[in-house]
């Protein structure tokens, strides 16, 4: 039967990830067994990673040189943001307006020259085996947000901790920590009547018919315990947190956009962006650890493409029509995601990370009129906001032509050291695969101290 939305009182109390509730195969219960770490308790704080993938330019958006060559600095012009001497491009005027409420790292520096190298670097902190600018590579290692779900495990009231919107980054995989800590992912909330694709109920499920699913799936258990002549009665607290997530108000609440307040979700765009970002929010603020915003173009309906802002003479489509395609878009989300956490006072339990896989090269590329940068691992800037850092500052430099870090050079190791000093969790603490080898979830990189 195909699904569609519910209606009536159902919508918000019964959420059901058909798929996972079928009898037989892996049961939602065991994932969530899968997902507890007994014992442990959590700080209440969470990472909302603002993903710019494809690599954007450090001189078109967070560290201009204004006075570099043309043939370095680009065909936009710095403005200055509410905090003296820190100044960004010019097509992020909102983000300028709130810049006392995050800071830059402009020193971040890497060797991996291809997309999926780069991510891989940038979201496991684990470098692949070596540089190839072709490299089409899926991650050997757990990401941060699967490493947070890990180690955080299991909420009893069914928020899931590790969320992707629209998508989860698509180069990495769980690997040694299983299948059952990659990102729930949400789709495009920016549609009408958005509702993730998974939390939706069968048409004509109703809550008597859940409870005699319920029982169904008791009576099976009795029968494979009879056969079995073993006793399951661990299993019977993840059933019942499988049931809590499905049936959970919370979590319908903090997926359901139409609760906030339309001239809230104006100011963020009624835009993928703007209502991933918004989205975002909703789930740091009910208790999802760590959330992506991976996002491709304002609507997934609208072409895609990504911060790769390399010459294509075809659809004569350059770094200029890009940025400034593009920058309206992000401002706006951005800067409101940024203020509409501050506002709420969740600026200390929630931190922001806008950051790509790399940066892009100091010389300009130049065919047929067209303007372009190619890829550079050796110079890239993150914005940062929330988290109880402090707040205001640049962090680093690169040298004149932008081309490699010149003061207080830092890793993505670093960048990850600092989301999970964030997230309570120990960076040099170590995972077993199945052969009982040793992977620590950071080898290298500390908290960047300044931030602290």
């Amino acid at each position: 039967m195909p699904l569609s939305p519910c209606t009536g009182p159902i919508r918000r109390r019964e959420f059901l990830r058909l798929g996972t509730l079928a009898l037989g195969g892996l049961g939602l219960d065991r994932l969530l067994a899968a997902r507890v770490v007994a014992g442990r308790s959590e700080p209440d704080t969470s990472v909302i990673l603002f993903w710019m993938w494809g690599g954007p330019s450090q001189f078109e958006t967070y560290d201009p040189k204004p006075n570099a060559p043309d043939s370095i600095r680009g065909p936009f012009r710095p403005i200055p943001t509410a905090v003296p001497g820190m100044d960004i491009c010019e097509l992020f005027p909102l983000q300028a307006k709130v810049a006392d409420k995050f800071s830059l790292v402009r020193s971040l520096h890497h060797e991996m020259s291809a997309h999926n190298d780069g991510s891989i670097e940038l979201l496991t902190g684990k470098t692949p085996a070596r540089p190839d600018p072709t490299s089409t590579a899926l991650s050997d290692h757990p990401d941060f947000g699967m490493v947070a779900s890990r180690v955080r495990g299991v909420r009893a009231d069914g928020i899931p901790q590790y969320v992707g919107i629209p998508r989860q980054p698509f180069m990495t995989r769980p690997n040694y920590l299983g299948v059952a800590h990659t990102a729930f992912p949400t789709g495009d909330p920016s549609i009408a009547g958005f509702r993730p694709p998974n939390l939706s109920i069968a048409a004509g499920v109703d809550g008597k018919r859940l409870d005699d699913r319920r029982s169904l799936m008791g009576q099976f258990d009795g029968l494979r315990r009879t056969l079995d002549g073993q006793e399951r009665a661990d299993a019977d607290p993840f059933r019942q947190a499988a049931f809590q997530m499905l049936t959970s108000p919370k979590v319908a609440d903090a997926f359901d956009l139409s609760r906030e307040d339309p001239r809230l979700r104006d100011r963020y765009g009624r835009h993928l962006w703007g209502q991933s970002c918004l989205l975002a929010r909703r789930l740091a603020e009910a208790g999802s650890t760590v959330i992506t915003i991976d996002a491709l173009a304002p609507t997934l309906s609208d072409r895609y493409f990504s911060w790769d802002d390399h010459i294509n003479t075809q659809t004569r489509w350059s770094l200029n029509d890009a940025m400034r395609y593009r920058a309206p878009f992000v401002d706006q989300a951005l800067a409101t995601l940024i203020e509409d956490v501050h506002a709420r006072g969740l600026d200390r339990k929630v931190m922001i990370v806008a950051v790509g896989e790399f940066g892009r090269t100091p010389r300009l590329v130049n065919i047929e009129g067209l303007l372009g940068r190619d890829h550079w691992p050796f110079a890239q800037s993150a914005l940062v906001s929330g988290g109880g850092l402090r707040m205001g500052q640049v962090v680093g430099a690169t040298d004149r032509r932008g081309e490699y870090p010149a003061d207080r050079p830092l890793t993505p190791k670093d960048l990850l050291a600092t989301m999970y000093r964030h997230l309570g969790i120990d960076h040099h603490a170590e995972f077993r695969d199945v052969e009982g080898r040793p992977f620590p979830i950071l080898a290298h990189g500390e908290p960047i101290r300044d931030l602290i």
